[in-house]
């Protein structure tokens, strides 16, 4: 008798995708662990919101410059070869953050945002290689399966960075974080080496850079659903500004310092973990558009919820709910840009999904930083939730197709 639910383990029964889900793991956790340290010790340093702003911007300017050229190298070269190159500079930025940190009282604030900077330049390459190079290691009739356990595990790495990294920093400071973060960034990279290698998917006419990123860009606008859903995220996570401005909150109106904070970063991902291992069995597709739409807009309502809060206990929950609904956005963008993706375009269609997610998450930073210096992080954060209610209504207004859109659970077709 054959059960009426899909093999929610389907995907972790093949090594490569283990391997795969190994090294997204661990590189998440270095990453979300970075994240929060660098925050912290900034803000420890200037006690700016203006300073936080400008790390995101100093983040963004070249991932966000690189990705398209990033996504183009991806559609014609060995991904695998990239994520190996990137990876290692990621490890090799980790470590100067540890030798930038030793001496506690004399930390180059501009050294700082150089070696992030750096960072950013390998994430411009990095990003949609991994986005294509998993579409390579998963195969397609197990596509929301594999999207969902890689979400799962990058979500549970999103708790487990900041939660241990908050104890991590209060107890050996940024020097001892970051070389814990190097070790991370090096296990990952290994894990990346025991993938097998595979084929280089050429598209099928050698088009110059300039019109073959074109290519990508065109598809995407000609793509209701993916533009209607890309555009969503951007300005639902640019203008939300909370996530930025934790440092804020946890020094200046929660008062839980270090272990608060690593607590506060984690609560978004423990929401979205819960959401995630359910999709595993129930995956939010049928009615792809709709659930991406109610999800976005409990995504602003759970943020107002936290801008007004003052206790602790609150604002977790607060946080929770919102990585509730960022987790079913999560598995139905993942999910979209996989199954309206033609194989030889997934580097470049990749690069455009993160010119989108790099501008949400790290230009948001900035946005959060510029106007918390200006109206207090409260107000930012705030007129934030009310901006993204009323983008959710512009899209789905906007975006009728997306609205629309929904797939066939068992065979993954899009539906009329």
């Amino acid at each position: 008798m054959t059960s009426r639910f899909p093999d929610s383990f389907a995907a972790l029964r093949i090594p490569d995708i283990r391997y795969f889900i190994a090294a997204v793991g661990l590189f998440s956790i270095g990453s979300r662990a970075l994240a929060v340290v660098i925050g912290f010790q900034i803000y420890q340093l200037t006690k700016s919101a203006l300073a936080l702003g400008i790390l995101g911007l100093v983040e963004a300017v070249p991932a966000i410059a690189l990705v398209l050229i990033g996504g183009y190298i991806a559609d014609h070269h060995d991904r695998r070869k990239i994520l190996l190159i990137t990876r290692l500079v990621s490890f090799i930025c980790a470590v100067a953050l540890t030798i930038l940190s030793l001496e506690t009282h004399a930390v180059p604030l501009i050294g700082l945002y150089a070696v992030i900077f750096i960072a950013g330049i390998a994430r411009g390459f990095a990003d949609p290689a991994n986005s294509a190079f998993e579409a390579q290691v998963v195969p397609q009739n197990i596509t929301v399966n594999g999207a969902t356990w890689i979400g799962s595990v990058w979500i549970a790495a999103s708790i487990i960075g900041p939660a241990m990294i908050g104890f991590v920093f209060a107890g050996f400071g940024a020097a001892g974080s970051y070389t814990l973060i190097s070790i991370l960034f090096l296990c990952a990279w290994l894990a990346t080496l025991k993938i097998t290698r595979k084929p280089v998917i050429k598209p099928q006419h050698d088009e110059p850079l300039v019109k073959s990123i074109r290519e990508g860009w065109d598809f995407v606008m000609k793509t209701p659903p993916l533009w209607g859903a890309m555009t969503l995220d951007l300005f639902a996570v640019l203008f939300s500004g909370a996530i930025a401005l934790l440092p804020i909150f946890a020094t200046d109106i929660l008062h839980v310092g270090p272990i608060g904070l690593g607590f506060l970063n984690a609560s978004p991902a423990a929401g979205a973990l819960a959401i995630m291992l359910i999709a595993t069995r129930h995956p939010p597709i049928e009615h792809a558009g709709r659930n991406l739409l109610w999800a976005v807009a409990g995504f602003g309502v759970s943020i107002l919820v936290f801008a007004f809060s003052k206790h602790f206990a609150l604002s977790i929950v607060a946080l929770i709910f919102v990585g509730i609904f960022d987790g079913i956005s999560m598995v139905i963008r993942r999910s979209m840009v996989r199954l309206l993706s033609p194989d030889h375009m997934r580097g470049r269609i990749a690069s455009v999904n993160w010119v989108f997610v790099c501008s949400s998450n790290e230009l948001g930073t900035f946005y959060g930083g510029m106007v918390a210096a200006a109206i207090g992080a409260v107000s930012c954060v705030t007129l934030g939730g009310f901006i993204t209610l009323g983008i959710v209504g512009f899209t789905a207004w906007a975006a009728p197709e997306l609205r629309r859109l929904r797939f066939n659970p068992q065979t993954l077709e899009r539906l009329p």
